[in-house]
């Protein structure tokens, strides 16, 4: 599982011109999932991101979660994630199928949600994300377990 974190003062998502996904400040993630994740994963990550340190505190530090400074999430699904290049045209035979990391990315979002508010992009769509990145500041987290 992979999740490509950024901290924003803004995001939103779009599916064919309405605005599915919104937040002010808080954590856009892109989130990817490979094709022997499971809830596992999702629980593991869940918990990592609601916790991660990477807003400031009052000495410009970054000591503070997400749910520190009341942020948001805005979760975007994005197979992409797992695309191997080897030549010039990306292949996704890594990536989970599509109605298994509907459901993952489902449960992922409710962990989620048990910490904290959460947006997300829709499954499946083309999807135009927009986003203020705030720093930059962005964070790569994955998690596939065997590989600890």
């Amino acid at each position: 599982m992979k999740l490509v974190v950024q901290r924003v003062t803004s995001a939103s998502v779009e599916v064919e011109n309405d605005t599915v996904g919104e937040i002010g400040e808080g954590l856009m993630v892109l989130v990817g999932f490979g094709e022997n994740d499971t809830t596992r994963e999702a629980d593991y990550l869940a918990r990592k991101l609601v916790k991660l340190r990477i807003f400031a505190d009052e000495d410009g530090k970054m000591n503070r979660s997400v749910k520190d400074v009341s942020g948001k999430l805005l979760l975007v699904p994005q197979f992409t994630l797992y695309g191997k290049v080897k030549k010039n045209r990306p292949s996704f035979h890594k990536a989970l199928n599509p109605s298994d990391a509907t459901k993952l990315f489902d449960y992922f979002v409710e962990k989620c949600g048990e910490e904290i508010e959460v947006e997300t992009g829709q499954f499946g769509a083309f999807m135009k994300v927009s986003l203020l990145n705030n720093g930059p500041v962005t964070i790569l987290l994955e998690k596939e377990f065997g590989d600890d």
